[in-house]
């Protein structure tokens, strides 16, 4: 069989989550070696996509703090919402790094993951409150789920929640991880519907669910972080898949496109009775997925020192999103940071002499 690469990347999948990436020379792949490139002919490579961040993005005005760095998401208009633990927590830039807006401040006690839902309103977690809320872009509360300031498990209170996800007909479905180790689910009108998960490492069961996404077609992803690994339901709590052993997860994020990317480290070996795993992570990566697992794309971060990084280095990855250029945001909790990562295509007809 003849295959024709070009410019493009074939994809070779290997076993569930891992494929071999072969970046395709200009000539045809033949089955004869005659056809080949000789040692006197240059090779047309197709370079990878990279990124290079943006040192002056944001333009944080004077007074306008910034504390460890928990959510990140781009809306539909590339607005970057920024879930910070200082105040004000919610914060609102252009893709410039304009600084638009700020609010919070009275009802928001311990930031983490910010999503925005499908009519625009965002959605934040406060594991200081315990409770996940949905406010106005202005900035107006709408909604609170869960006991505010009372941590529990039943069908009215949550402990320390991590993320959530809604989908188009609002319902949303909350990783209640770091107090509980459970997804919960609630109706559009806040009505609790169903939770499931316990603490464990078989199918359905978790060790710190720390985020989740959902998809066009409403399947769930979620990070459970100390087992190593993205686990997939369905709405009515049924497993359906899990990568294992790619990369210890932080923060999700999907694209209208239903491109799931990643942000958090490499595998690590967690140890009865230690710590939160990746806490200090071994390095730093974002990583992008189809909606079966397959790896699409990779892309290491440098990581830098406590209170010395650099412009593009990074300490602790948690919050990841993409705007609709492809350029990469992300916040750094232990650097207590968001920086923008710019796109950068790869040429095209570059040339290597053998």
């Amino acid at each position: 069989m003849r295959t024709h690469l070009g410019n493009r990347v074939a994809v070779f999948p290997l076993a569930p989550g891992v494929v071999l990436l072969l970046f395709g020379w200009a000539a045809s792949l033949h089955a004869t070696a005659a056809e080949l490139p000789t040692a006197s002919a240059p090779l047309r490579l197709n370079t990878a996509v990279s990124y290079t961040v943006d040192p002056d993005w944001p333009q944080r005005p004077e007074g306008v703090a910034w504390g460890q760095m928990a959510g990140v998401a781009v809306d539909d208009q590339d607005r970057i919402w920024l879930h910070t633990r200082a105040k004000p927590p919610i914060q609102v830039y252009d893709s410039s790094g304009k600084f638009l807006r700020g609010f919070g401040d009275e009802v928001i006690a311990s930031a983490h993951y910010l999503k925005i839902g499908p009519q625009g309103n965002i959605w934040v977690t406060d594991i200081g409150n315990h409770v996940v809320m949905q406010f106005t872009p202005e900035g107006k509360l709408l909604k609170t789920l869960g006991t505010f300031g009372v941590p529990g498990e039943d069908e009215t209170h949550l402990n320390k929640p991590t993320d959530m996800a809604v989908t188009p007909r609002g319902d949303v479905f909350v990783s209640d991880g770091y107090g509980n180790n459970r997804i919960v689910h609630f109706d559009r009108s806040g009505k609790f519907v169903k939770a499931w998960g316990r603490r464990g490492t078989g199918p359905g069961e978790f060790n710190l669910p720390h985020g989740i996404v959902v998809d066009s077609k409403g399947r769930l992803y979620v990070a459970d972080r100390s087992n190593v690994r993205v686990q997939v339901f369905d709405q009515d709590g049924t497993f359906l898949a899990e990568w294992r052993n790619l990369l210890v997860p932080w923060g999700l994020a999907i694209t209208e496109d239903d491109e799931i990317w990643a942000c958090g480290s490499s595998p690590m070996v967690w140890e009865q009775g230690g710590g939160l795993l990746g806490c200090p992570p071994k390095d730093q990566v974002f990583m992008k997925f189809d909606t079966d697992g397959k790896l699409l794309q990779l892309w290491t971060v440098p990581k830098g020192e406590d209170g010395g990084e650099q412009p593009g280095e990074v300490n602790w990855l948690h919050a990841i999103d993409v705007d609709s250029q492809g350029n990469i945001y992300a916040g750094d909790i232990r650097g207590q940071k968001a920086q923008k990562f710019i796109r950068q295509e790869p040429p095209s007809g570059s040339e290597l002499e053998q």
